[in-house]
């Protein structure tokens, strides 16, 4: 195996890295907190539309 694809697998796995503790930063902004509150409660909410 050529030592490019080591260098490769490398690079993508570090991108990856960074790319899911970014999206973890992200989550965890305390910006976002009502909105995350406001989705969990979401499937709790007793709307019945279309039923009697």
């Amino acid at each position: 195996m050529s030592p490019v694809w080591g260098h490769l697998a490398g690079v993508t796995t570090l991108v990856l890295m960074f790319l899911f503790l970014a999206i973890w930063v992200w989550a965890w902004l305390p910006r976002h907190k009502r909105s995350f509150d406001e989705l969990a409660k979401l499937p709790m909410e007793d709307v019945a539309e279309d039923g009697p």
